[in-house]
């Protein structure tokens, strides 16, 4: 099966397909925090996080929703002068305030020209009815997709790396998500300490099983200043090679179902901040690299599908 020139249903094909032209993401900055940094659950967050949240390349908390948007079309203005976009809430936890404050600059999102539908990212545990009630309503007037950061199935390596609830926690709201309707993307990270190869890719099974709409991958970052970094130093753990990752991706690609969209194959990094692993900052080598691999091993999404429903 092939999406375009593609041996996977990727984020790009999806949206040309549904658009009928090529729809960019504008990465925004909602304001928010998150529980796991504020004292309700802890103040040290993920061991992965940044001090940004996880969002490098979102614009600024200090300038409106508005006022974000379009800086982010003038940055993206010289290969994307006219085209439609989708406003990704990035930052944090983006449900993780009042409701009249979200549906505030959700609205305010969407009434923008050019914004034809809004991505979330937030925890699963930050989503109560009245979220759930806004959700619904957005999914029934725009594309909307939510983007829960799972990372893990293991519940040892949740605890390790700080995530503050257990998996029945992501399999309760993703069936409140899956009963209205409302796609739902799941984070995975490769590579996080003391995790084998079967547990990473166990945590891909488990998100096949459960109906998620898509899935993000991503490469475990070392990032500058952030309890990871810190833990490295202690105790050297095993950073995955850049062979190892595209191995690992490969597998991967082949047990998703095939409606499933993959929204990244690889994270960028900031090489101001990147400690590890380095071979990860030229981005289109590994991309490329991934591309080779599948077509030389003749992998295509959803090959070995049928073999773990």
């Amino acid at each position: 099966m092939r999406w375009g020139e593609k041996r996977y249903n990727s984020l790009n094909y999806f949206l040309r397909e549904k658009f009928g032209e090529k729809v960019y993401k504008v990465s925004l900055d909602g304001g928010f925090t998150c529980p796991n940094r504020d004292g309700t659950l802890s103040k040290k967050g993920c061991i992965f996080c940044s001090d940004n949240g996880s969002g490098e390349f979102a614009g600024s908390r200090k300038k409106s929703i508005t006022d974000q948007i379009e800086e982010q079309l003038e940055l993206i203005s010289k290969k994307f002068p006219h085209g439609n976009v989708i406003a990704y809430f990035q930052n944090f936890t983006n449900t993780y305030g009042n409701l009249e404050y979200l549906r505030k600059i959700y609205e305010e999102a969407l009434s923008h020209p050019r914004v034809v539908g809004l991505a979330i990212a937030t925890r699963p545990d930050c989503i109560d009815d009245g979220i759930l009630d806004l959700l619904e309503e957005l999914n029934n007037k725009t594309f909307l997709w939510v983007e829960l950061g799972l990372q893990t199935t293991d519940e040892k390596t949740a605890i390790d790396i700080n995530r503050g609830w257990k998996l029945e926690v992501f399999k309760n709201m993703m069936e409140k998500l899956n009963n209205r309707n409302i796609k739902v993307v799941a984070h995975i990270i490769l590579g996080l300490p003391n995790e084998n190869h079967k547990t990473m890719l166990d945590s891909i099974r488990y998100i096949v099983k459960k109906k998620v709409w898509g899935v993000k991958f991503h490469l475990l970052h070392i990032i500058k200043n952030t309890n990871l970094e810190k833990l490295y130093i202690d105790t050297k753990f095993h950073i995955l090679a850049k062979e190892e990752y595209i191995d690992l991706i490969g597998k991967a690609i082949e047990i998703l179902d095939t409606d499933m969209v993959i929204h990244r194959l690889t994270g960028d990094g900031s090489r101001e901040t990147l400690i590890e692993p380095k071979w990860s900052l030229d981005k289109r080598n590994v991309l490329n690299s991934i591309e080779k691999h599948l077509k030389e091993n003749n992998i295509s999404q959803g090959d070995k599908y049928e073999k773990i429903t």
